[in-house]
């Protein structure tokens, strides 16, 4: 197992409060997902790669795709069949997916498609979908034009190590996330939405981050302090206990 699989797989020791804390997405993402991709998501073949808890899947469910998810993890797997138990789950990954050649007509990774080898991932994806079918990419990356947001990503290097924020590149700085897809019609976009929350769920959407994850059991106490100071300096900034948690969802699609 890779150092990457092992990260991504992180994950399923905290499936419950990554479905529970986890911001989803807004309204206005797959509104452009279907401008981009030139088709609506009604009746659209869909598959929601590196599902995780079905966060996106849900999302594309209720806009009326027809949505098979493909997770690697057991854990968090087993959490997103328990919350949509009429979505087909297929064990697998973007490297290799356990689909028919043709079949989709729209593939998306939400927060996923860096835990693939694009050099694998493109061409499945090219292969699984349909001809005039779409690839749509996309992360949530917190909005560090927010002074409380840039002060946090700073402690949170700080008790991490310089590579471990887990907010995402600042946004206006150039992103880490968006690739460079070719081979056919290609757009990004950059949407802004935000979402308050209470002091302790936006500390347990922190907590389910790989970074926190990969410590285990030998970084619990090192990850009690740090939330505990974060809820310092959140009450300070929040006096009302409640946190407005401010995104830019930045978003990549290719029509091959």
């Amino acid at each position: 197992m890779t150092a990457s699989t092992s990260r991504a797989l992180s994950f399923d020791s905290a499936a419950a409060q990554y479905a529970a804390a986890r911001p989803g997405y807004p309204p206005a993402l797959l509104d452009t997902v279907e401008e981009l991709s030139g088709r609506p998501l009604r009746g659209a073949r869909a598959v929601d790669v590196g599902a995780g808890t079905g966060i996106a899947t849900r999302l594309l469910h209720e806009r009326g795709a027809l949505v098979t998810a493909v997770e690697p993890g057991p854990g968090m797997a087993a959490e997103l069949h328990r919350s949509l138990p009429s979505v087909p789950v297929v064990r697998g990954d973007g490297n290799r997916l356990p689909l028919a050649t043709g079949s989709a007509d729209l593939i998306t990774y939400a927060q996923s498609w860096h835990w693939t080898d694009p050099d694998l991932a493109l061409p499945e994806a090219r292969r699984v979908l349909r001809a005039g079918g779409a690839l749509a990419l996309w992360w949530n990356v917190s909005d560090h034009s927010a002074d409380w947001i840039a002060g946090q990503d700073t402690r949170l290097r700080r008790h991490l190590g310089a590579g471990g924020g887990a907010h995402g590149a600042p946004v206006g700085s150039g992103s880490r996330n968006l690739p460079q897809l070719s081979g056919g019609d290609f757009a990004q976009r950059l949407v802004p939405w935000s979402r308050t929350v209470p002091v302790d769920l936006h500390l347990a959407n922190l907590a389910t981050h790989s970074a926190f994850l990969m410590l285990g059991a030998a970084g619990e106490q090192s990850t009690r302090r740090f939330m505990d100071e974060e809820r310092a300096h959140l009450t300070a900034e929040f006096p009302d206990g409640m946190v407005e948690e401010r995104y830019v969802v930045e978003l990549a699609v290719l029509v091959p």
